[in-house]
């Protein structure tokens, strides 16, 4: 990455107001390499057990993958596509062992040293491009309401309140192959802000709302801020909560 930014980051998980948590998030530092880190969030369904397998098993297949990840020489977006693969391959193998269906969402971004990021997801997690306050670009659930968006039905206002808003066309641990939709952001820049999530956090929020948020609070300030305003807007009926922010800040 080009020197006078530096990468500040946080994560946040929370129960919400569900008896255990099925959500997982991770934001891992390359073990070898300076400057490149990958954050994964994972939304768990399937019962009590099966959700937290599943999120589980996301978070270990990208720990194993990232670490044998060379940034010179390996391609980020390959590295992507094996993870929601291998992990949604493992996630269909635990449901063969147990009484479970254990299913989940995934969406990852990963920022390699020379400021180049990659994302992908599946299912209705998020990943959020800010550059200030200025949303640049997000990601498009893989679920019933989406489809009524982009066909004119709803309005993107609408969605959010929809009755089946949970309902999803496609994640991890299905017997159809995973959606995975890329981006590719050729050069992040000072003032930019990453953010992966679940429906937990952006269900209770716009995109200025976000964006305020991001551009005027730290990584940690923002995280913890987004959990308590969702809490206090789920009003005692909130799902599991998690997120990753990572914000480029230039040297002072």
């Amino acid at each position: 990455m080009s020197k006078g930014y530096r990468l500040t980051a946080s994560t946040g998980i929370h129960k919400g107001d569900r008896e255990y948590q099925q959500d997982q998030v991770a934001l891992l530092k390359h073990p070898r390499v300076h400057g490149c880190v990958l954050a994964v969030v994972a939304d768990g369904m399937g019962g009590r057990s099966g959700g937290r397998t599943a999120s589980d098993q996301v978070m270990m297949t990208a720990k194993q993958l990232f670490d044998r990840y060379a940034p010179e020489t390996d391609d980020a977006p390959t590295l992507l596509k094996q993870l929601v693969q291998e992990a949604n391959l493992v996630i269909k193998l635990s449901a063969i062992s147990s009484e479970q269906e254990p299913h989940s969402t995934l969406a990852a971004f990963l920022i390699n040293p020379g400021g180049d990021c990659h994302w992908i997801h599946a299912g209705d997690s998020r990943v959020y491009h800010y550059h200030e306050d200025r949303l640049i670009k997000r990601t498009l659930d893989h679920s019933y309401v989406q489809t009524l968006v982009e066909n004119g039905s709803i309005t993107e206002e609408e969605a959010n309140v929809h009755p089946q808003s949970n309902i999803l066309m496609g994640c991890l641990g299905t017997e159809n192959d995973p959606p995975m939709d890329m981006h590719f952001i050729p050069q992040l820049a000072p003032g930019d802000t990453l953010m992966a999530c679940s429906d937990g956090i952006w269900h209770y929020f716009n995109s200025t709302e976000l964006g305020a948020a991001l551009s005027k609070l730290s990584a940690r300030e923002a995280s913890e801020f987004l959990i308590e305003k969702a809490r206090s807007r789920a009003r005692g009926s909130g799902d599991n909560l998690s997120l990753v922010i990572v914000k480029l800040e230039p040297l002072d």
